[in-house]
């Protein structure tokens, strides 16, 4: 029973961290920042299961039914993954107190999986090395998963408050 409590809680945890990332890239785009575009992961995600790991650039690939909710859904379930492997390394009793500075470095440890996986197999090369602007590419997903770190430990110390 306890380990269903806490599996509950981390998902609860990694939705969280991963609403209040989508509420910064929401405030990003209104700003007039290019942000990710979840269809574009579901397209990736689509095609994974037709074999395909890699592509030149995945905006041209053909379209997959459904896109949008797929990367949508794999997003959230990204964060949930990544929320289970907090707990894992700081122990279920992390949910009980949180602390911040696990939670925000985890998150920038985080960024490594759009620069060395998704960006190469969408074509945008290893840390954005293939567009325009690498730097800014790479600095902004290290913003933005510091945002999902911060998102984590907020929904953490919420739900620690809500069970206590």
């Amino acid at each position: 029973m306890e380990s269903f409590l806490v599996a509950g809680r981390v998902v609860v945890v990694g939705v969280g961290g991963t609403a209040v990332m989508d509420l910064w890239l929401l405030l990003l785009r209104r700003a007039g920042v290019p942000t990710m575009d979840f269809a574009l992961l579901g397209r990736w995600v689509g095609h994974l299961g037709h074999g395909r790991f890699a592509h030149d650039a995945i905006r041209r690939a053909p379209p997959i039914a459904a896109e949008s909710a797929l990367g949508w859904l794999t997003h959230y379930a990204v964060g949930i993954a990544f929320a289970a492997v907090l707990v894992a390394v700081q122990g279920s009793s992390w949910l009980d107190g949180p602390s911040v500075l696990p939670a925000l470095a985890w998150g920038v440890v985080t960024a490594a999986a759009p620069l060395l996986v998704m960006q190469p197999a969408m074509g945008a090369g290893i840390a954005s090395s293939r567009t325009p602007t690498p730097l800014k590419n790479c600095l902004r997903s290290l913003a933005n998963h510091a945002v999902f770190g911060l998102g984590l430990y907020v929904s953490a110390a919420a739900l620690a408050r809500l069970t206590a």
